[in-house]
């Protein structure tokens, strides 16, 4: 019997056939003999028609795929700066349908995202944070930073936001670090960042949230960075989550641009809490589509 990964998998790939202008088992598309051009590549991937499809299939099938996998677990939502929110209203939704509460939702800023506020940000994080363990022995700036964030919405086994996590979030919030988009009342044994495409000059702000995942990935179940295809191009955060020294260590997943793969972030999630981080999405991801 055909399972539903293979139902997920197929879809991932005549997308991502579509992308490349690739028919499957049929070389290029062309007119008339002539190769398409870039423009026209770009007009199929685009195609409402096919959109439509990829997410009333992804809708289909993402039930019964996601059910338990996330059962007892919690999880708080990050966004950086220029991620969609259609994106992450469809990430949400499937951590949801996967068992998983969602805690809230936090907006990194763009101030703590550039090197210039840098040591404004560790001076709040270290403040805020004097007595948290980990967060002044960590060994440069934005793991202090990173490690004050995450205890302000994560702990192993979760549970309700304490003091110290209210203080800290307060801090960052006054510091205009962080945006509350939606409180969380709970602390969450997971979190979930949704970055958005790779922009010109955006390599600084993508090598800070690679270094603030590491962090947080020191803290209860860990973290996984997810994003649109771009996002794992040079320049791109998952690219550079990828690309660090705890690259292997975090899931990553690169196609949030479809219904398919917000349903893979779900699955990445699982993954990481049961301890089997991977980079899943594109062709640029080195463990597949989809998590096994």
């Amino acid at each position: 019997m055909i399972n539903f990964r293979f139902h997920l998998v197929s879809i991932a790939a005549i997308l991502i056939a579509l992308a490349a202008g690739i028919a499957l088992g049929s070389g290029p598309l062309d007119d008339a003999g002539d190769a398409l051009s870039g423009k026209d590549v770009a007009s199929q991937a685009s195609d409402p028609a096919v959109r439509a499809f990829e997410t009333g299939y992804a809708g289909r099938t993402g039930g019964a795929l996601l059910k338990g996998k996330l059962k007892g677990q919690s999880v708080i939502l990050l966004t950086a700066p220029g991620a969609s929110s259609a994106e992450v209203r469809g990430v949400s939704g499937d951590l949801v349908d996967a068992g998983a509460t969602v805690t809230g939702e936090i907006a990194l800023t763009n101030k703590v995202l550039s090197s210039s506020s840098r040591q404004f940000a560790e001076g709040v994080a270290q403040q805020s944070a004097a007595d948290v363990p980990g967060v002044s022995s960590a060994g440069e700036s934005y793991g202090r930073i990173g490690a004050a964030l995450a205890r302000s919405v994560m702990k192993d086994n979760g549970g309700k936001a304490d003091s110290t996590a209210t203080t800290i979030r307060s801090a960052f919030s006054e510091g205009d670090l962080i945006a509350e988009t939606k409180a969380p009342k709970q602390l969450a044994t997971l979190a979930v960042l949704v970055t958005g495409p790779q922009r010109s000059g955006g390599s600084e702000q993508s090598t800070v949230i690679a270094a603030l995942a590491t962090a947080f990935n020191g803290t209860a179940r860990g973290i996984v960075v997810a994003g649109p295809s771009s996002s794992s191009t040079d320049g791109g955060a998952v690219k550079a989550v990828r690309d660090g020294d705890a690259g292997s260590e975090i899931s990553t997943v690169d196609v949030t641009d479809t219904a398919g793969g917000r349903i893979v972030v779900a699955l990445a999630a699982a993954a990481q809490v049961g301890g089997k981080p991977g980079a899943w999405g594109t062709s640029r991801s080195a463990d597949g589509a989809v998590p096994s």
